[in-house]
């Protein structure tokens, strides 16, 4: 007996799951069409591309990278200083992704999917860098005299007006993105996180969400920078502060969890516990889509907030975008990973019980927050574990911060398809969408996720390999490279 076809909104769920499935991984229905997953090309492909054209540049000027933040910053015209520009694009870099997305990269992928995650990350910061450099180069002035930036400028400035269709696609994929993953995925996760702590329904927890975000972008692109760099340094640092802790306490089983990285990466991972088992495509798709959605390398968002910093030297200012990157996935979502592979426990698997949350029944922040629980496993209130309580409010700050650096990635976008005009209503809608988000179903806004993070991502790609000659000149200091296209 044949099993009918899905109907209605199933049928649609099903097109969805299709296409994510076909972009990240090359199947349709389950089974495989091509032999390696379109998206995992063309990011690490261009990303490859702009690697050797930099002779590894971002690799080999990482360590002056991290130098430039204790240097006093040069003088420069722009909206806030490269530190908080910096700043601003973590705050968009660090959320879900590195507590949840981790999570959900190793249930997909199994360890192996760390190290492709890692792999992302090194051809990341030469797309960083990329997106960073030319986001300076050719960012504009407004009527207001505001700097502004990003892949919709360096499209039109750095590659003319014939390349207009794809500055619009570009615009139209951050639109999408913004709302699905900046916002709704965050919202949804904020929001739980919060219940979990307090006794409120979800849709005060948004309500309340809503109102602290239109606080803050409210007063624009300066307001977030200033919140965003004071903000995420520190809660960058006490959240791997908490991690390191973890680790040590577990340090006997921390070798076992690099060599199942290492190895399960080339040869897959067999089914253990509650872990159904992954090869080494599946790894490779996991790893690189959560690496993608973590680090937002080559997505096109980061660069808007790169654009806005008081530098005249693109290429100092794509250092510091390409120390982002690696920030955000080699250190922070390598931490969250190594938890989860290393702490030792109790986690349900079927009938039993399991040692390492990684190969348990349970998903997503549920699983870091499990790890965190049993390292961490005393009571304060109820049954919230120290563990729980800091696992809970770093995803609470992670993702607040995602949501005022994202909700300007979007208005970005608006503006520059529909004037500036619609700024404000923009800052209203994503307040809106903020509180709706809240209280849904958020499964199949994850599998939107995944494609709008594609659509966002194509264009951009197209135009960094397009520019890659002046991001070569840019890497070797010449500050004016390449032509500029005026209106």
């Amino acid at each position: 007996m044949t099993t009918p076809a899905p109907q209605g909104i199933e049928a649609f769920y099903a097109g969805v799951t299709n296409v994510s499935d076909f972009i990240w991984g090359g199947t349709w229905n389950g089974e495989a069409l091509i032999p390696f997953p379109p998206m995992v090309i063309v990011l690490l492909g261009v990303g490859a591309w702009i690697m050797i054209g930099l002779r590894f540049y971002p690799i080999l000027k990482l360590g002056e990278a991290f130098a430039g933040l204790f240097k006093k910053s040069t003088s420069g015209k722009g909206e806030i200083s490269p530190f908080a520009a910096l700043s601003t694009a973590l705050s968009g870099q660090v959320g879900t992704g590195n507590l949840a997305g981790v999570a959900t990269a190793l249930t997909l992928g199994g360890p192996g999917a760390l190290f492709w995650m890692w792999v992302t990350a090194l051809f990341g910061m030469a797309l960083a860098f990329a997106e960073g450099s030319l986001a300076v180069r050719f960012r504009d002035v407004g009527p207001d005299g505001a700097y502004r930036g990003g892949p919709m400028s360096y499209i039109m400035k750095g590659l003319g007006k014939k390349w207009t269709w794809l500055a619009i696609l570009f615009c139209l994929g951050t639109l999408f993105s913004a709302i699905a993953t900046g916002n709704m995925i965050q919202s949804n996760s904020i929001a739980d996180s919060i219940t979990s702590l307090a006794p409120i329904p979800e849709w005060a927890a948004g309500l309340f969400v809503a109102a602290a975000v239109f606080v803050v972008i409210i007063g624009g692109i300066k307001s977030i920078g200033s919140v965003a760099e004071k903000v995420v340094p520190i809660m960058a640092i006490a959240y791997l502060l908490m991690a390191l802790l973890a680790l040590i306490l577990n340090i006997e089983d921390l070798p076992a969890s690099f060599g199942l990285i290492f190895s399960s990466a080339f040869t897959g991972t067999a089914a253990t516990g509650g872990f159904l088992g992954a090869g080494v495509m599946m790894a490779i798709r996991a790893g690189v889509a959560r690496g993608l959605f973590s680090n937002e390398a080559g997505q096109g968002s980061t660069p808007m907030a790169h654009a806005v910093a008081q530098t005249d030297d693109p290429a100092r200012q794509g250092r510091f975008a390409m120390m982002g990157t690696f920030i955000d996935t080699m250190i922070i979502c390598t931490m969250t990973g190594l938890v989860m592979l290393t702490v030792q426990g109790a986690f349900p698997a079927g009938d039993g019980v399991v040692e390492h949350v990684w190969n348990s029944d349970l998903r997503g922040f549920e699983m870091t927050l499990a790890a965190y629980s049993a390292v961490f496993p005393q009571v304060l209130f109820g049954a919230t574990t120290i563990g729980g309580l800091v696992a809970s409010v770093a995803l609470i700050l992670f993702v607040f911060t995602t949501l005022l650096t994202w909700s300007y990635y979007g208005e970005r976008a608006a503006t520059h398809l529909f004037g500036q005009r619609v700024a404000i209503p923009w800052r209203l809608l994503w307040v809106g969408m903020i509180f709706v988000g809240s209280f849904q179903q958020i499964e199949f806004v994850w599998r939107m996720g995944d494609i709008s993070n594609a659509a966002m991502a194509l264009p951009n790609l197209v135009a960094l390999a397009a520019l890659s000659g002046v991001v070569f000149a840019l890497a070797r200091g010449d500050k004016t490279a390449g032509k500029d296209h005026v209106d």
